[in-house]
């Protein structure tokens, strides 16, 4: 069965294929990872799945929802589904991102691993995969503001939340975009390390969140908050004390499990939670 279900709109972000991957063979397939993490992996045409807002609570709000997996898979259901139910059902319209991974074989899990062990590939294929990344991620804020009036949307209010690799993600969609691609908002959740950043001056409100026993996600979080002071922007960051990498809507019993919660705790300060 596909993981993207039977009942929700499917979006594809390039109807005329996909530029800059018009020659990838690789067929977009579900697999499970040894720890039994579902995932999606060789996605070569992205695309957004919608999850309406129960219409007895909508808002008028949007999330783009960036599952994580070190760009080689999509953690579609604890970074994916699951995030998209919990917004869809309070209110929010949710759209759950496929967006271009790095081919893999059957073996995704040990594939994975090989090349993040592997500076030097691992940095050969990002190369390539960057640019499509930041299609894929204009693209998809494009597509919901152009069609916002379908969902109930107000086209101000289109934000991306990402996890991980996601996180990373939706970090370039807010450094790199035009006026019609910008998001209104932005939560990077446990993103994964990159460089230094500068805020541009217009950043729009964010959101950051991680544990502290996540040493990749504190440094990046720790460097987007400075940037987002230094330009005077909207910041709110969370570090928890434990909860480790990439725990999305998996229950640990600790503080962590509330992250959500705390999310739309800001939303609302952001005004963003009431219609």
């Amino acid at each position: 069965m596909n993981s993207q279900g039977s009942q929700n709109q499917v979006i594809p972000l390039w109807t005329e294929g996909a530029p800059g991957s018009e020659d990838w063979t690789q067929v977009e397939a579900d697999a499970v990872l040894p720890d039994g993490t579902k995932v999606v992996h060789n996605v070569s045409q992205p695309s957004l799945t919608v999850y309406p807002a129960d219409p007895a609570k909508a808002n008028g709000t949007a999330v783009i929802v960036c599952p994580g997996g070190a760009w080689h898979f999509l953690a579609i259901e604890h970074e994916g589904t699951q995030v998209a139910n919990w917004l869809s059902e309070r209110g929010v319209t949710a759209f759950i991102l496929r967006y271009r991974l790095i081919r893999t074989g059957n073996r995704v899990g040990e594939e994975t691993d090989q090349h993040l062990n592997n500076q030097a590939k691992m940095a050969a294929l990002m190369s390539k995969l960057i640019p499509l990344l930041q299609a894929d991620g204009q693209r998809a804020i494009q597509i919901v503001r152009q069609r916002a009036a379908e969902w109930g949307i107000r086209p101000d209010r289109i934000g991306m939340m990402g996890f991980s690799a996601g996180g990373s993600f939706t970090v370039n969609a807010v450094l790199y975009n035009t006026p019609e691609s910008r998001p209104d908002f932005a939560a990077p959740v446990y993103p994964a390390v990159f460089d230094e950043v500068v805020a541009p001056p217009d950043a729009p409100p964010l959101f950051l969140l991680c544990a502290n026993d996540d040493d990749m996600a504190t440094t990046a979080n720790l460097r987007l908050y400075s940037a987002w002071q230094a330009v005077h922007r909207p910041v709110e960051m969370h570090i928890y004390s434990t909860g480790g990498h990439g725990f999305g809507m998996y229950r640990q019993g600790l503080p962590s499990d509330t992250w959500i919660e705390r999310f739309w705790d800001w939303l609302k300060a952001e005004g963003l939670k009431e219609g």
